[in-house]
């Protein structure tokens, strides 16, 4: 199976066989599995490693004093956890696993060989790191301005299409194998207003969500409730045309 990082950096630039063998190496030079609600690096500890995700589902979370938890971010196949993470002395969060995972850890040494060799390389790295911003900004906007409704609908769309790019998503159908109160705890509401908000998406037959897969009928109608636009993913090949332009 192709590394899914290889697939996802390749929706911003053409890369050259070396740089797919550099990244295979990347994705196999060390694996660890975790169980599920496990951390694979704790708020407080040393970084020493970037993880890529291989599989599996991975949150980015902070608990707060009161025992509440906020998760800032789902981590999912072909994601890089903090490319510039060695420049952190200690984590300010923690990354834990939702599912079963398989994370490749990537050293200091082989993440400067790859920063190193193909300015191409460079590019599609950054670009990521880049992606990983716009998409904390707008889960910002979602949980500041928009409606219940539309951000359980946002952020429905935004997996389904993360998951499109690594090639996850068949006949409108991918994963989705969370619960609802770790939706709430995304998204900043409550357990039972997830539950009501699905319940309305089902009813108006824009989502089917069971057996931990989400299926989505008509993506642009579901996409016009969320007030959903894809351009903060930068997925629409762009990168191709710089490539032309080199």
């Amino acid at each position: 199976m192709m590394n899914p990082l290889i697939r996802k950096l390749e929706r911003f630039t053409r890369l050259s066989d070396a740089d797919k063998r550099l990244l295979q190496e990347a994705a196999s030079a060390r694996i660890v599995n975790y169980d599920t609600h496990q951390d694979i690096i704790a708020e407080g500890e040393e970084p020493t490693d970037v993880n890529l995700i291989l599989a599996g589902w991975v949150c980015r979370y902070k608990h707060l004093a009161d025992g509440g938890r906020q998760i800032m971010s789902f981590l999912l196949p072909g994601d890089l956890c903090d490319l510039n993470i060695f420049l952190l002395r200690r984590m300010d969060h923690a990354l834990g696993t939702l599912t079963p995972v398989t994370v490749a850890k990537i050293s200091r040494d082989l993440l400067q060989e790859m920063l190193n060799t193909d300015p191409r390389l460079t590019r599609a790295l950054w670009w990521e790191v880049l992606v990983t911003a716009a998409i904390h900004r707008e889960w910002l906007v979602n949980i500041g301005r928009r409606s219940a409704l539309e951000r359980v609908a946002h952020l429905l769309c935004e997996l389904h299409v993360r998951q499109r790019a690594v090639g996850r998503v068949r006949d409108g159908r991918c994963e989705l194998p969370v619960t609802q109160v770790e939706l709430s705890d995304a998204l900043g509401l409550s357990a039972v207003h997830v539950n009501r908000t699905l319940r309305d998406l089902r009813l108006a037959g824009l989502i089917d969500w069971r057996d931990k897969h989400l299926a989505v009928p008509d993506f642009e109608a579901l996409a016009a409730v969320a007030l959903f636009d894809p351009d903060y993913l930068h997925l629409d090949h762009e990168g191709e045309r710089f490539d032309a332009a080199c």
